[in-house]
């Protein structure tokens, strides 16, 4: 669908920003001039209203599209409406009067299709709650909310004072919870009974209080264990009902729930990034009272966005046993991602949607989907390519969140100097979701900087996993002679603070032609592509760029005199870089494919192997280049060829000393290929085998 094709309506918002509709026509590409309205929201409705009538409509405003959607709905309009802020973006700048590239790229992007849907991941709550913390709190949240739930308290630490409720609506536990995991409608948990008095059998009698002669038990019913002088009066004094035991055996509780209210001191879940359904507001009972405000909110049924998706087959996790690629479990902060053997599994019901995972991971068997790069890549592609056609220089691009990162941007521009006009803002779900793969395609297509916002709200792990793509980015780009600074993470909490970073960031030198090809979802093709378009318009062309350890390209040395050729590395690759030679014994490897995965090196029995992380741009890094050549060694019984020299030496040298390898004939065995030795074994029947031993 063409851009004229959509009804744009444009407001200065009582002449608060200059807005130029003779550029903003040029830029966009259209056929008549857009009108310039002054307060679209208030006495100029009626144009809104006229513009129902197309089959789209973006209105560059945010701020009333509550207003907008409800006259819409009202006139049972089919209408798909955009909203675009141009308001804090652009128009409310020190820069303004300069802006109207970045206002016709913001416009041009709204404009877009919406991505198609992503699968969907299903929760389902039945209001199931636990409460967990001491006494005191937890059985007053509990008083609270049993109207509205089905509410279980497990009572853990003391609370001197604390009193069980004189009614018995809902069960009480106590003890000390071992294991606590899952999701908004099945969390599992484990506890265990570390009280002498179990409050289940317990009938609240209050028999043991009476006969403590220390006074070590509250109307709680839980000893004070630092008063018992162990009289053991309480236990008589309970009798048949057998609730206090000094000495229990059956310490172990597990129960299932579909919320959990946690008001520990310390939370239980010791992540992060806390699981749906989870709430552990400590002990400030204003954060108490906002938690317990949300759980009636999360009973019923569910669904968000299956966020990344998974390929085990290109996944260098792991391979027989050993332990190569850990970089997803390493940035997780929901830990969703666990290892399951040479593979790693992902719970979608605890993912987040951050994508620090398919950021990290180098051979791109983590895919994030929510956008997924093909769309972000449209979109980056339209924004940088209208700011370009409308004069816009440097283009730097501000990747921020939809929750304090577009507050913040709001906040600038109302109570500072606003952004820079080159600075085009970019809403992503989170900042850990743009991987390098994005970020030398924008550079590609013309950026001049890629900054991605920080509010201080993200998992260390992820500024940690975004600042290390960022310096592999910057080390390629800059050896390529492409000046200046092109990639930052800004961490601001203020509109100062995001000031004091953006408007002294002097523009770093962009690529001389923009790109046409299109970010695809394949990471290591994307990658290919921009690397390839940003070398070929380098102003410094390079054959091969020295990288630091941990980045995604690389090469592997051979040791060729303790390589045996056994090729143990090539089954353990998981990308096709290191081949055999097929019929020859030889060792091959094609750098494009590599991953420094380091399953090779952990693989190799004779430590012949060491990674060197390059990246080579010249024509060879995608062909199979020679890493080790062997002397094929032949059967020495009908000629044939069947291993190597060196490795049948090492493999008799080896054996020979050993009890079960004595003899001409058992060692001239090791030296037939696979039929002979099977007939030489038929024709020696008068050899001694482990049979005939007693």
């Amino acid at each position: 669908m063409t851009r004229e094709a959509h009804a744009y309506r444009l407001c200065n918002c009582n002449k608060s920003m200059p807005l130029d509709a003779a550029g903003l026509q040029r830029a966009l590409g259209l056929d008549r001039r857009p009108q310039i309205h002054t307060e679209l929201c208030r006495q100029e409705i009626g144009s809104f209203q006229a513009a129902l009538k197309q089959e789209r409509c973006v209105v560059a405003c945010t701020q009333e599209a509550p207003l907008f959607t409800e006259v819409a709905e009202a006139a049972d309009a089919k209408t798909a409406l955009r909203f675009v802020n141009i308001r804090e973006s652009a128009g409310w700048s020190r820069e303004a009067t300069q802006a109207a590239p970045k206002i016709a790229a913001l416009l041009a992007a709204a404009g877009l299709p919406e991505p198609e849907p992503v699968p969907g991941v299903s929760y389902r709550s039945g209001g199931a709650l636990l409460v967990i913390g001491p006494a005191d709190a937890a059985i007053a949240w509990a008083e609270r909310l049993a109207g509205e739930l089905d509410v279980s308290v497990l009572v853990s630490g003391a609370a001197p004072g604390a009193e069980l409720p004189i009614e018995r609506r809902y069960p009480i536990w106590s003890g000390r919870v071992k294991s606590l995991a899952g999701h908004l409608g099945a969390f599992a948990v484990e506890w265990e009974q570390d009280n002498p008095i179990d409050l289940e059998r317990c009938t609240r009698c209050n028999r043991c209080i009476a006969a403590c002669p220390e006074q070590a038990i509250g109307f709680d019913y839980q000893v004070d264990l630092a008063k018992c002088k162990a009289h053991r009066a309480c236990v008589k004094a309970c009798g048949p009902i057998a609730a206090i035991d000094f000495a229990r055996t059956d310490r172990a509780r597990a129960e299932r729930f579909d919320l959990v209210l946690d008001l520990s001191a310390e939370p239980v879940l010791k992540v992060p990034q806390k699981p749906q359904g989870y709430l552990a507001p400590g002990r400030d009972p204003l954060e108490q009272a906002l938690a317990a405000a949300q759980l009636a909110r999360l009973v019923g049924e569910f669904e968000k966005p299956r966020f990344t998706v998974y390929n085990e087959r290109i996944c260098a996790h792991g391979r027989s046993q050993k332990t190569g690629c850990t970089r997803c479990l390493d940035v997780c902060s929901t830990q969703a991602i666990t290892s399951a053997g040479d593979k790693v599994s992902v719970d979608p019901h605890l993912c987040a949607g951050c994508g620090g995972c398919a950021t990290v991971c180098p051979s791109g068997a983590m895919t994030h989907q929510y956008p997924r790069m093909s769309d972000l890549g449209a979109r980056l592609k339209t924004l940088l390519s209208v700011y370009a056609g409308a004069g816009g220089k440097d283009a730097c691009l501000l990747l921020h969140n939809q929750t304090d990162g577009r507050e913040l941007v709001a906040r600038l521009a109302r109570h500072g100097d606003g952004l820079p006009a080159r600075v085009i803002p970019v809403e992503v779900l989170h900042i850990a979701s743009v991987g390098l793969d994005a970020m030398l395609g924008a550079i590609a297509y013309g950026a001049s900087q890629v900054v991605a916002l920080s509010w201080g709200t993200e998992a260390d792990e992820y500024g940690q996993a975004i600042e290390a793509q960022m310096r592999y980015g910057e080390t390629i780009l800059n050896a390529l002679g492409y000046a200046g600074r092109h990639f930052a993470l800004v961490r601001a909490e203020a509109p100062r603070e995001l000031a004091q970073a953006l408007w002294p960031l002097a523009p770093a030198q962009p690529a001389a032609r923009a790109a046409t090809f299109n970010l695809s979802n394949d990471k290591r093709a994307t990658l290919e592509f921009a690397l390839e378009h940003l070398a070929k318009h380098a102003p410094t062309p390079q054959r091969e760029i020295a990288l630091p350890a941990g980045a995604p390209w690389g090469r592997v040395a051979v040791d060729a005199g303790k390589c045996t050729m056994c090729m143990a590395c090539v089954g353990a690759c998981p990308e096709s870089a290191l081949v055999d030679g097929r019929d020859a014994p030889l060792l091959k490897f094609i750098e494009r494919n590599c991953v420094q995965c380091g399953l090779c090196a952990a693989t190799c029995p004779e430590d012949a192997v060491a990674l060197a992380p390059r990246l080579l741009l010249a024509p060879e890094a995608k062909q199979e280049v020679e890493l080790n050549r062997a002397e094929p060694f032949n059967c020495v019984k009908c000629g044939k060829p069947f291993g190597t020299k060196q490795m049948i030496e090492s493999m008799v040298g080896r054996l020979s000393g050993h009890s079960m390898w004595q003899g001409e004939a058992v060692l001239n065995r090791m030296m037939m290929c696979a039929d002979c030795r099977v007939i030489d074994m038929m024709e020696k029947k008068g050899e001694v085998s482990v049979f005939d031993a007693r």
